[in-house]
């Protein structure tokens, strides 16, 4: 199967009911949080490096295979594209996980890494759940159900992202320099930065759901794939924000992608596409 894309809105309307599917993604995440927080800071933890030279631990391969196991038996005709163990099935529907994204950062004991669930549905993710046990915080959202995050009191809080109205004013994720230098973008980043009320690089997935929160106005970032993002997609959507790649396409494939609180998305497409 190739990978997913799609030229549908990624907010575009659903049809159908993703109530059962996103209850069953919060459980995935159960699954993936005690696989992955049981080897978490290990003094013996098990690090190999993949054929891209990026680096995979134990923890990863177990928390993919603890998600791939609980969909096996409770949604065994969807597809599934984890970062570990590849494509499997052929359907409209598709599991995309990232056991651990950010495993740089686990493997050094730093608790800013996040486990990323979406199911997509003809390309489109709907359902998008990134959990970071590390530090007890999980994201959540669904097409038409809206996006939510926990809380101290145990009561989910609904998310909305900023009603910032300008560049000048606005706060802002780049991930790092070297993204942008490798994917040739540095004068679009110095536009954007010297353009801005405040730019950090804060790095992975928590930025994205800073931006659903309301505390940040622009995420981007290059070389990222499928099972980086598309759990991002409905959490920012459905929080009234918008999700593209780089270029402004509604595509999991462009190995970049855009992310704002809707109001500033084309000024930020213009100001990083200015000649």
């Amino acid at each position: 199967m190739t990978s997913p894309s799609s030229a549908t809105p990624f907010d575009a309307p659903y049809e159908g009911d993703l109530t059962a599917d996103l209850e069953l993604a919060l459980r995935l995440a159960d699954a993936a949080d005690a696989a992955s927080m049981s080897r978490f800071d290990a003094a013996d933890l098990e690090v190999s490096l993949k054929a891209d030279a990026s680096h995979v631990t134990e923890a990863d391969l177990a928390t993919e295979r603890a998600i791939r196991a609980l969909l096996e038996a409770e949604r065994p005709s969807d597809g599934v594209f984890g970062e570990e163990y590849g494509v499997t099935g052929d359907a409209q529907r598709q599991w995309i996980i990232d056991p651990i994204d950010g495993t740089a950062n686990y493997l050094k004991g730093i608790p800013m890494w996040t486990t990323l669930i979406a199911l997509a549905v003809d390309g489109v993710p709907r359902v998008g759940v990134a959990s970071q046990p590390a530090i007890g915080r999980r994201w959540w959202g669904a097409t038409g159900l809206g996006a939510w995050t926990n809380t101290p009191s145990g009561d989910p809080r609904r998310l909305a992202v900023s009603a910032v109205d300008s560049v000048a004013e606005s706060s802002v994720s780049f991930q790092s320099i070297g993204q942008w230098r490798d994917a040739g973008h540095l004068d679009a980043l110095e536009r954007l930065t010297t353009s801005v009320w405040r730019d950090r690089g804060y790095g992975d997935a928590w930025p994205y759901m800073l931006l659903a929160e309301g505390r940040l106005e622009f995420v981007a970032e290059f070389g990222v794939k499928e099972y980086d993002i598309a759990a991002l997609v409905p959490i920012v959507t459905e929080a009234g924000g918008r999700f593209t790649s780089f270029d402004g396409a509604d595509s999991l494939s462009e190995r970049s992608s855009l992310a704002t609180n809707r109001v500033l998305h084309d000024a930020y497409l213009q100001l990083l596409h200015s000649p």
